[in-house]
């Protein structure tokens, strides 16, 4: 599957930029899928306006390849959404492994109905740059590629440059996720992409949990040979997103609203610093983000749009600590939160 076969419609929308809340996944006390919150929680993100999903990524858990859930959790999902509304919504698959199981996840979900997969590379830690870069044509071969720059803390492997300008030359690559966390590893991202000649194709997505209005509103200035570049993040895709997800939405119109302008209100600036600090209690940064998926957990369960922390690896749960610094965050930043919409539309969502 090519991108010039995607609807016009959601090509468009990629392109342009949007909200991608990485989906988590429900499950009961028993960690199984739980398809009834599951299900609440795709109506909850189609209803506070994102403009698509992910699926199958970090925040769903890796660990759904290895209990029979890749599919299933993948189907229900679009079933739900294509159920719900009519609006156009760009469905986004992860994508993990070897290149023979990524090549199949891509294949899956393409036949699923998915328009492009995020391909994470943890799994390519000790391989050489050539052999990345072989990996990820291969799996363009199938969909179209959303590139994965992720932090080393949670398993992502630090590229150069030069490999984002060999990643960005492929044909069927439509956007990259940059999550490292680091600023210069962002700008080598962003000059890969540049010396490419692919920013008109590839739209820029941030992970950036550290700086997510700032890179949604600052411009990006890159310089070759005297002549400068200014380019933008378009959208994000962030497990952060997966809560509070409509005033998530409503910060990034604004965010959005304040590009191309000379000046950038002050207080929205300094909201930058306010989300980070919630992003801080819901990542569980104090502890290297062992909770990070928890967390957002705890913020869902709270709203009621799921039962419990469960995750498939028993070992997963809260650390030390973090409820506590989630019920600052949740204090302190109360007027960040949507709980009113979720309250006002649970019942919809789980009947």
């Amino acid at each position: 599957m090519h991108h010039s076969q995607i609807n016009s419609d959601i090509r468009k929308l990629i392109a342009d930029g949007t909200v991608l809340p990485a989906h988590p996944l429900a499950l009961t006390a028993e960690r199984k899928l739980d398809e009834k919150h599951q299900r609440a929680l795709t109506r909850y993100y189609i209803d506070a306006g994102a403009g698509g999903l992910a699926v199958g990524v970090h925040t769903t858990q890796f660990a759904i390849r290895d209990v029979g859930l890749y599919r299933p959790v993948l189907e229900l999902a679009a079933e739900t959404a294509a159920s719900w509304t009519r609006r156009p919504l760009a469905m986004v698959a992860g994508l993990a492994g070897s290149t023979r199981q990524a090549t199949a996840e891509a294949r899956t979900a393409r036949d699923i109905g998915y328009h492009a997969g995020l391909l994470s590379l943890a799994a390519m830690k000790s391989a050489a740059e050539d052999e990345i870069i072989a990996h990820c044509t291969a799996v363009a071969a199938e969909i179209p590629l959303v590139g994965f720059y992720l932090q080393p803390a949670v398993g992502g492997v630090i590229l150069s440059s030069r490999f984002w300008q060999r990643f960005a030359s492929i044909d069927n690559v439509i956007a990259i996720k940059i999550a490292p966390f680091n600023r210069y590893r962002t700008l080598d991202v962003l000059r890969g992409v540049a010396a490419a000649g692919a920013l008109d194709r590839v739209a820029l997505y941030t992970g950036n949990d550290d700086h997510i209005l700032l890179d949604l509103m600052l411009p990006f200035d890159l310089r070759d040979n005297g002549v400068t570049t200014r380019t933008y993040f378009k959208g994000g895709l962030l497990g952060h997103w997966s809560v509070w997800t409509a005033s998530a939405i409503k910060q990034f119109e604004r965010c959005k609203a304040a590009r191309h302008k000379d000046s950038v209100p002050a207080d929205l600036l300094a909201l930058d610093a306010r989300v980070t600090d919630c992003n801080s209690a819901f990542f569980d940064v104090a502890n290297n983000f062992h909770g990070c998926i928890a967390g957002c957990h705890e913020i869902l369960r709270r709203q009621g749009l799921i039962q419990g922390l469960w995750c498939l690896d028993p070992a997963e749960g809260l650390s030390p600590g973090q409820k506590e610094e989630i019920d600052r965050v949740c204090r302190e930043h109360a007027d960040l939160s949507d709980d009113a919409f979720v309250a006002a539309n649970l019942d919809k969502w789980l009947a």
